[in-house]
């Protein structure tokens, strides 16, 4: 089609819409008008029907939480990115900081990870990696059998459209984006659910957050 058939198509179109209003933006009144303690239930709530297992915990309380749960997980070692913060990185197994030398054999081998995220979604009980300071590379959110994320409260937003909002940064950025939904899992032809298939079997949450902690982990 030439360019004068293609401006002939385009007027009459614009003739026939007349004067009406434009359609409201895509993302129009979508944003969450929860407030932050309501959208940390929301996410434990989701995050548990996804089977992972959910910690909410004081800044001060991070590190411990998630040495308990290497602890839990027999873990010996766990690998951490670059720009982990301090205070999260846990006391009693040797912790491997990762480069670009490990590949994904020894991320295999090694079985534990321990990262943060960009924001956690909790409409749809999603983790976001934009694979900054703290996250690491993707091959750290796929290929360990165990991950615990580090989720801070001020990082939980409500929908799908505030954490493209939020992202846009990462995107112009031309980063790569990694959303995780609970641990990997699939179902065989007969409906059964089989975890760990293409992605960490454990999925752990550790929510950080300044109000007072909560006992224990969520039921998975």
């Amino acid at each position: 089609m030439g360019a004068d058939a293609r401006r002939v198509i385009l007027d009459r179109v614009r003739a026939a819409l007349g004067d009406r209003e434009p359609p409201p933006a895509p993302d129009a009144g979508l944003a969450s008008p929860l407030p932050a303690e309501d959208l940390v239930d929301l996410l434990v709530d989701r995050l548990v029907d996804y089977r992972a297992r959910v910690s909410i915990v004081g800044p001060e309380a991070a590190g411990a939480a998630v040495a308990a749960l290497l602890a839990e997980a027999g873990a010996e070692q766990a690998v951490v990115p670059p720009g982990l913060p301090a205070q999260w990185r846990p006391a009693g197994v040797a912790v491997v900081e990762d480069a670009p030398g490990i590949g994904a054999r020894d991320l295999d081998a090694l079985g534990h990870v321990v990262t943060g995220c960009a924001l956690a979604v909790a409409d749809t009980g999603s983790l976001v990696f934009d694979h900054g300071a703290g996250q690491g590379r993707r091959a750290l959110t796929l290929v360990p059998d165990h991950h615990v994320c580090l989720v801070r409260e001020d990082q939980i937003v409500g929908s799908l459209t505030d954490a493209f909002r939020a992202l846009a940064d990462a995107g112009t950025a031309g980063r790569p984006v990694t959303f995780v939904s609970g641990p990997s899992a699939t179902s065989d032809i007969e409906l059964r659910r089989v975890e760990g298939v293409h992605g960490p079997r454990l999925l752990d949450v550790v929510i950080v957050a300044d109000r007072a902690e909560r006992d224990g982990p969520a039921p998975g």
